[in-house]
């Protein structure tokens, strides 16, 4: 289907034969891991290069040339430093203690008379130091599964109430993959798009504490292991240089740093150890940014194809004004984010597009973070097939089917970003200053 102004469904051919592979794998296997993220996308990438522009012909390499430019595009490779900080941030913190003394401080001031509560306001406080809501099911769950067996709460509430607390620093925390994304993409502050999106989601997180607060359970003992406050300190640096408006390379820099001084001090590691430590930690978060490059390339050959220009003239098709145009970005992330089972990834591939919508309807670039995060975390913390939930059924010995009706937590955050959509509610006076503009001459 060609336009006149050249916007061609064919375009978007990359994209569907990603989608494809990604969920026919998953379908036909019954589990959606199976195929690589990053195979999948190198296949879509492969079939790109062979597309050609209805009525135009162009060589292997004057494509390749149009990949390069869109994977190496500024917004991008910042995306991919950041990504590696971000892991050796993690990975410093964990192998000095931090992960296991936040968690353990969180359970020392968790309330006895309402557990489940608890166990969500515990959670909430990991991710959010974290980032990471894969990090925070992991050392999470194993203390709630024990906290079921001796109450006898409910496996699949107590597996989703954690799962609930992981989505909240996934979506707000200043240094989760997924803030990073939504901001970079769509050239915010951090401290903006948390000022933004906090205001959206808080409803959410106080409904929810209500509602567990009010769910019988028995009494349980919960073992508490030691904790230092001194080895907290990475995470509230992360924090505070974060909300002081800080760029996010110097809060993850001082992050890092922090982490690395109390680690050598205490004798976590030494130097030499510390280097294989801030290895591993880029080394989790290589394939996340080799398929952002990746991405960016693909997108830059759909934008020159018309498959772009095409599925926002499909979108927007019949959106009238700002509330049609941010349902429209919250579908786009939605649909992505339930094809690929990742919200990271989804904000990353639609980052571009809403971006243009954003413009288009005089969106505020913080609402449309705000909303790509929003949704995206939404849908990842209730898909059966999504990594939290795998993880989660899996160490319960559980089906994730089981747990998704009690993922409280994601579904009203998804409620109230459809909330926010109809009212127009937060609103700022101030407009936003997009601190990480870049030229973007290549979209014209």
């Amino acid at each position: 289907m060609k336009r006149k102004n050249g916007n061609s469904f064919a375009g978007l051919l990359p994209l569907i034969v990603f989608l494809a592979l990604f969920v026919g794998t998953g379908v036909i296997t019954g589990d959606f891991s199976k195929m690589p993220l990053l195979v999948a996308f190198m296949i879509s990438a492969g079939f790109a290069l062979v597309l050609n522009k209805p009525g135009e012909r162009l060589s292997v390499t004057k494509k390749i040339d149009i990949f390069m430019r869109g994977g190496g595009e500024p917004t991008i490779i910042l995306l991919v430093v950041i990504f590696l900080l971000a892991g050796a941030f993690y990975s410093v913190a964990d192998a000095m203690g931090a992960v296991k003394s936040t968690v353990n401080l969180g359970l020392s001031i968790l309330p006895r008379n309402f557990i489940l509560a608890g166990v969500f306001m515990i959670g909430c406080i990991i991710s959010f130091a974290m980032g990471t809501s894969m990090g925070t099911v992991t050392a999470i769950a194993p203390i709630a599964i024990g906290i079921s067996q001796q109450s006898g709460i409910s496996l699949p509430l107590i597996l989703g109430t954690v799962i609930g607390g992981a989505m909240f620093g996934d979506n707000l925390s200043f240094v989760s993959d997924t803030t990073i994304a939504a901001t970079r993409t769509q050239g915010v502050g951090l401290r903006d798009k948390f000022k933004m999106n906090v205001l959206i989601v808080l409803p959410a997180v106080i409904l929810t504490i209500v509602i567990l607060m009010f769910i019988p359970v028995g009494s349980a003992t919960i073992q508490v292991g030691e904790y230092s406050i001194v080895k907290v300190l990475p995470y509230l640096a992360v924090i505070v240089t974060a909300l002081a408006g800080l760029n996010v390379m110097a809060v993850l820099g001082v992050g890092v740093l922090i982490g690395a001084v109390i680690g050598l001090a205490d004798g976590s590691f030494n130097l030499v150890e510390l280097l294989g430590y801030i290895q591993r930690g880029m080394g989790w978060m290589e394939d996340l940014a080799v398929i952002a490059i990746i991405i960016g390339g693909i997108v830059e050959l759909m934008k020159h194809y018309g498959g772009i220009g095409f599925l926002l003239e499909q979108v927007t098709k019949g959106i009238r004004g700002k509330k049609g145009g941010e349902l429209g970005i919250a579908a786009l992330v939605s649909l992505v984010d339930i094809a690929t089972a990742n919200n990271t990834i989804s904000i990353i591939t639609v980052g571009p597009l809403a971006k243009n919508m954003s413009k288009k309807y005089d969106i505020d670039p913080r609402r449309t973070a705000s909303l790509l995060d929003i949704f995206s975390s939404a849908f990842q913390g209730i898909l059966p097939y999504g990594g939290q939930l795998l993880v989660a059924g899996g160490m319960g010995s559980i089906s994730p089917i089981a747990i998704a009706p009690y993922c409280i937590y994601p579904i009203l955050m998804g409620v109230m970003g459809l909330l926010s959509i109809a009212t127009g509610i937060p609103r700022f006076k101030e407009p936003a200053e997009n601190v990480f503009e870049v030229d973007q001459d290549s979209e014209d």
